[in-house]
This record gives C-alpha cells, sequence and structure tokens, in this order.
C-alpha cells in the first residue's frame, strides 16, 4: 500500500513520498524492505536507538516521535505518539479487520481467561468459527501460537485477526488487559461486545499500573472510547456501576446474589467420580434453564453466566447454550486430573494471595480428605505476593508443598524461604525446590478423597530459569504418574 494512503488517519510531519510498504513492526529483528519500523519508547529501552538495526536488515520507512539519524534514502515521519501511530497503521495495513468479526472483548481482574474459553467452545459448537487471543495463546481453527503478553502488541493483533479472518473465523474472543489499553494496543478494534467481569487491586507496581486509580481508568477505556454496541457486566461487582457510568451502550447484567438481566439460582455443587463441579438454573425472561458447569468454583457461575449473556446476544439458543456448558473444559483453569488412588489433581493459574484464597476456599466446599496446595512464587518480583500466598496456603490448606514457579535468576531456595516464614504458625509443609520433582512427590502421598491443587502455572509449558524457558506441562507430568501406576499394577 501506498504510504501517503496509510498516513490519512494520522498526524504526522515529514514527506511520505510514493514509497509503499506491506508490514509493520516494532522490532528490529523483524524489520526488512517494505517494512513500517516503529519506534516505541518503552519502560526498559527506547527503540529509536534500534532504527540503524532496522535499516540495516532493509527498512526504509520509520515512524519515530524524536529525531534519528540515519542515511538519506531513509523516509522518516515524526509524530506524536508512535504507539497510537502503530496500532493505526497496523489497522490500515492488515485490511481493519475487526471490521468483519465478530469481536468480543473481556477485560477485568479474573475471569478474563475462562470466560472467554468457554465462549469461543460455546461459538465453535454452534457452527460459529470462533479465535481467541489471550493469556492461553491465540487459538483459531488447527493454529496455536503461545502468548508474550495477554493482549498481544498491536501490530501483531490485527495480523492475528487478518489470518483468523482469511481462513474462515467469523468471532473473535479476546482478553483486553488494562496494559493493552492503556498502551493502546487495542487502539482501532470495532468491539461489538464488551464485558467487565470484576476488579481487584493487581498489577500495580514497577513496569505496570501506578496506582488502583490508574488500573481502574485503564480498564474503563473499553468501556468509554471503543463505542461496543452491547455491555455485559457482573452486577456483584462493587466497581460495576462506576466503571459502567459513563458508558452509551445497551448494558446487560448477570448475578448469583441480585437483581440481573441473567440470574443463577438454585446452585449447588457437583462432585461426581469423573469431575469437580458445579450446576444452577440461569433465570431470565422469565424462564428457568438448568445447567451443569465441570468446572468447580462458585466464582466460576459468574463466568458460565457471562457465557449465556453472550449466546443471548448473538442470538444463540440458550437451551442449546445452557447444555453446551456441560462440556466446557478449560486448560490450566481448575482443570481436573483424577488419579486411579481416588486422589483429585486440580491445575490453576491461582499465582497471588487473593486468587490462592478464592481457589482454596472453593476447593474446600468439596470436603476433600486433605486439602493439599502445591505452589511457588515468581522469582525477582515484589515479595509481597510471597507472604500473601505463604499466609493464605499455611490458613487454608491442610499441607503445602512449597516448591519453584518461575524463579528465573533468583535464587529457588531464597523465593521458598520467604513463603515458608509464613508457617511459623505449625502449619505443615515441605519444601522440594524441583517442581516436577515437587507433583511427584504430591501423587505419591496424595489418598483416596484428598484434593490437591497445583496453584502457579496453569496453561504455562515452561519454566523460567536463568533466562531461560524450559519446556515444564504439569498434566504431563501427572499423566506419566498415572502411567507408572498403571504399569506397576
Amino acid at each position: 500500500m501506498l504510504l501517503s494512503e496509510l498516513l490519512k488517519k494520522i498526524e504526522y510531519f515529514g514527506c511520505p513520498t510514493e514509497a509503499e510498504a506491506d508490514s509493520i513492526t516494532c522490532s528490529s529483528f523483524e524489520a526488512r524492505r517494505g517494512s513500517i519500523f516503529v519506534c516505541i519508547n518503552g519502560f526498559s529501552t527506547d527503540g529509536h536507538i534500534y532504527a540503524p538495526m532496522a535499516y540495516a536488515n532493509g527498512c526504509r520507512i520509520f515512524v519515530c516521535e524524536k529525531n534519528i539519524e540515519l542515511p538519506p534514502d531513509a523516509i522518516i515521519i515524526t509524530v506524536k505518539n508512535s504507539r497510537r501511530a502503530l496500532a493505526l497503521l497496523a489497522c490500515e495495513i492488515y485490511g481493519n479487520p475487526s471490521h468483519s468479526l465478530t469481536v468480543i472483548g473481556i477485560t477485568g481482574t479474573k475471569g478474563k481467561t475462562t470466560s472467554a474459553l468457554m465462549i469461543k467452545q460455546l461459538l465453535d459448537s454452534a457452527g460459529i468459527p470462533a479465535g481467541y487471543i489471550g493469556s492461553n495463546g491465540v487459538l483459531f481453527g488447527n493454529c496455536k501460537i503461545e502468548a508474550t503478553n495477554t493482549t498481544p502488541e498491536s501490530y501483531k493483533l490485527q495480523m492475528y485477526m487478518k489470518n483468523m479472518l482469511d481462513t474462515g473465523v467469523k468471532a473473535v474472543v479476546m482478553e483486553v488487559s488494562s496494559q493493552a489499553l492503556y498502551l493502546d494496543r487495542t487502539l482501532g478494534v470495532s468491539f461489538d461486545i464488551a464485558m467487565f467481569t470484576n476488579l481487584s487491586p493487581d498489577h500495580i507496581g514497577k513496569g505496570e499500573h501506578s496506582s488502583f486509580e490508574d488500573y481502574f481508568h485503564a480498564k474503563k477505556k473499553l468501556f468509554d472510547e471503543y463505542g461496543a454496541k452491547t455491555v455485559i457486566a457482573n452486577a456483584d461487582d462493587p466497581y460495576t456501576e462506576r466503571m459502567l457510568c459513563d458508558c452509551t451502550a445497551e448494558i446487560k447484567t448477570y448475578s448469583t446474589c441480585s437483581s440481573a438481566e441473567y440470574e443463577a439460582k438454585r446452585i449447588s455443587l457437583e462432585r461426581r467420580p469423573e469431575m469437580l463441579g458445579m450446576s444452577f438454573d440461569l433465570i431470565t425472561r422469565g424462564k428457568a434453564y438448568p445447567c451443569l458447569l465441570p468446572i468447580p468454583g462458585e466464582f466460576n457461575i459468574h463466568n458460565a453466566l457471562s457465557v449465556l449473556a453472550v449466546a443471548d446476544a448473538l442470538n444463540i439458543d440458550l437451551d442449546f447454550a445452557s447444555q453446551a456448558l456441560s462440556k466446557m473444559k478449560i486448560e490450566g483453569r481448575f482443570e481436573t486430573v483424577l488419579s486411579p488412588t481416588g486422589a483429585c489433581f486440580v491445575i490453576d493459574y491461582a499465582h497471588n494471595g487473593m486468587s490462592l484464597e478464592a481457589t482454596l476456599k472453593a476447593l474446600r466446599r468439596y470436603e476433600p480428605s486433605r486439602l493439599i496446595c502445591l505452589f511457588g512464587s515468581v522469582g525477582e518480583r515484589t515479595e509481597i505476593r510471597r507472604a500473601q500466598m505463604g499466609k493464605v496456603a499455611a490458613q487454608y490448606a491442610d499441607f503445602s508443598i512449597l516448591t519453584s514457579d518461575n524463579p528465573n535468576c533468583e535464587d529457588p531456595e531464597r523465593i521458598i524461604d520467604d513463603i515458608a516464614r509464613q508457617y511459623s504458625n505449625g502449619a505443615s509443609y515441605i519444601a522440594i525446590s524441583d517442581r516436577a520433582e515437587a507433583i511427584r512427590y504430591a501423587f505419591k502421598t496424595a489418598r483416596g478423597g484428598d484434593i490437591v491443587l497445583l496453584a502457579g502455572k496453569g496453561h504455562e509449558k515452561y519454566q523460567l530459569i536463568n533466562g531461560k524457558k524450559e519446556y515444564f506441562c504439569e498434566r504431563e507430568i501427572i499423566y506419566d504418574c498415572i502411567n507408572e501406576l498403571n504399569f506397576i499394577q
């Protein structure tokens, strides 16, 4: 495409000439002839210093916020905000794919991944080919791309949506992180449905949000600035009213305990030989729809209600949608694996004090013989999180197995020691720094009726150790243990 055409919606300084571009990037490694290289001033480095490397790789078109020194054949376009320029140019280069897709965007502190993947499964089962973009990667058709960020950088986001459109995808469900909204990664995306799950303090600190208010207002942008036709929100969250106070879309709410368009009644736990789950009746427009959700935790009822609300907004029959819930399974989110010994293993992404407490409380309601919690904490991050997780596990688990969780360049034993300080009250634990060995220990010691929570890794298939991602999959280790047990028997 002609550069002059691509720049029509952007305020810029410089002469674009009649150069053509067919791709865009902010990575000098990806830059080539025909690319536009956008210099981003990031948290840890300034992309302007990599412009010469992009030039050496063949790139001749540059978008920047400040002066850069390049040979005279380089075309230099200066803008006020290169992040916004990156997003808007990417929309044009990839043909604004969101305009031809039904786009469902989900933001909130918890529940984004589970809700999004459940919606994708529902749409696929209803004959609407769907894509997913979020913490579990990029999924569409037979394609799976590992995630770097919950919401990808703007040019990758547009490229993924274009690829989805080209392969027959009709709808895309995406997790919209606060960082993505703050950094304009989603700028130019046309949302049909925007969803708010809940809000609690998170992602506040160095390299993230400066305060809870900053975090709140980043989330609020999805409902104020993107023009979604329909907004679906959790009526039970105390921040919902303030979050949506300036929203002009049609608002539909869901609830487990108050008045809403979509209500859950007669909620009960379901513990069966093959599953832990919940059952409830969806009540809407005076009609009841029986639902079985094979995922434990009452807070997952909120996620299920959001899925049913989306189905209704897209004119999917609610009898069909409520039945589809019974087939849902989310990788790494309350994912259950049953052992021949009668113990139940639960793989979940709970990786801070608040989510770990909610998860352990939910599992306790299933009255396990023992509730065992295997967890660690990320290296080179705040020690407050370690203390919070240790305090929670010491209080709510019968026994803890302290281990590693992406220690990176920090000594795993030091991280475990930080957690173990919370066990001074006599709570029972063992420390095994090798996470694979810790899981094998849990498998050997778990008895019939026990529930073992493997917290923190969830969907991740790696351990970050000394700057390198080493392949690591918890469910594979459990299945290996099961296979070994079956072989012995």
